[in-house]
């Protein structure tokens, strides 16, 4: 995630000026008051996720920011944003409409109306940028400037997973990123979607997309379970072992074969992770669902062409895994500008 400016390593007469330039070259035309006299303290940092913008924005200082008629008229882009407060509170205002958030809260804004942002006290923020043909809820321009529930439904999968994406995002390969922009666009979606009670606006595909979301959580959370097969997942999610098999055809896997999958990646991490280097081969295996020695081995050289124990000294030597890990989403050099966020 690009560094757009750090207060630190500005000059404290230039640091009010390079704050505001920032703000309004990478969130878009903006009108932002603060006090000049108060002391500056703060960094923004913006990336991407496929085609939605991420940001984060950190300041003790109390700032209110405003989408006025004026600057609409001067044109930016059509975008819903999503504010969630990692830490302090947060105040959004849109056609009448005011959200007053905590920490783990979040609502929607349309950058394309009016609205007000504002904080009296200090923040961390993270800042989702949404293209307006990727949200397929036709209710949610009645719902912005709405806080959406985080404590349970889709609300309690969307929050975490914003702020470890906002956290996370340089670290996710390109084809990764672009299949969580999905993920994360249809999250939010169906949050605002079941806060209206109109879940079912959420299109079909988006409900499917969400269903596969939590099942893979599920399977994740249990890979080290020996008893984790087709059947347990079908009825932890309420459904039919062939509606089950379905929802995997669509992904061109099975079930059965992607457990294996994620237990053989799981096992395949930490294989290469030095930090584990005196954990027994058969100990990792067993821990990720896979006890029988003979058999993982056998799995694993299919899989990834080495025995794991010869994996496991070729990546020590080498230092890192850049096997399926590697390709990290750096930002060019001083990079900054409308770019990152729309």
């Amino acid at each position: 995630m690009a560094v757009l400016i750090r207060t630190d390593d500005v000059a404290a007469t230039r640091r009010t000026d390079a704050w505001l330039s920032v703000i309004c070259d990478t969130l878009g035309p903006l009108d932002v008051r603060m006090d000049r006299d108060a002391p500056l303290e703060g960094e923004i940092h913006a990336g991407r996720l496929g085609s939605v913008g991420v940001g984060r924005i950190r300041t003790s200082t109390p700032h209110s920011v405003h989408r006025t008629r004026g600057l609409i008229r001067g044109g930016g882009p059509e975008l819903y944003r999503v504010v969630l407060v990692m830490s302090g509170q947060v105040v959004v205002s849109q056609d009448d409409r005011q959200a007053r958030l905590g920490q783990g809260e979040f609502a929607v804004y349309d950058f394309a109306r009016p609205y007000d942002l504002a904080y009296n006290s200090g923040v961390h923020l993270a800042v989702f940028s949404l293209p307006r043909d990727m949200v397929h809820v036709e209710s949610i321009g009645r719902l912005t400037a709405v806080p959406i529930p985080t404590g349970d439904g889709t609300g309690a999968l969307a929050a975490p997973l914003m702020r470890r994406v906002a956290t996370d995002v340089e670290s996710y390969q390109p084809a990764s990123a672009a299949r969580l922009s999905t993920v994360v666009t249809d999250l939010i979606g169906t949050a605002v979607a079941e806060h209206a009670g109109r879940a079912a606006e959420a299109p079909e595909e988006s409900q499917t997309r969400m269903l596969l979301f939590r099942v893979h959580a599920f399977i994740e959370d249990h890979l080290g379970d020996l008893s984790l097969d087709p059947a347990t997942v079908a009825a932890a999610h309420h459904l039919s072992l062939r509606h089950l098999h379905r929802l995997f055809a669509t992904q061109d896997t099975t079930v059965s074969a992607w457990i294996r999958h994620r237990r053989l990646e799981r096992c395949r991490r930490d294989l290469a992770d030095p930090a584990l280097h005196d954990t027994p081969v058969a100990a990792i295996a067993a821990r990720w669902g896979l006890p029988d020695s003979a058999h993982f081995s056998r799995l694993f050289r299919a899989a990834y062409g080495l025995p794991p124990s010869e994996y496991r000294r070729a990546r020590l030597l080498r230092g890192t895994d850049r096997q399926g890990d590697g390709t990290r989403m750096q930002a060019p050099a001083g990079a900054s500008g409308p770019s990152w966020w729309t």
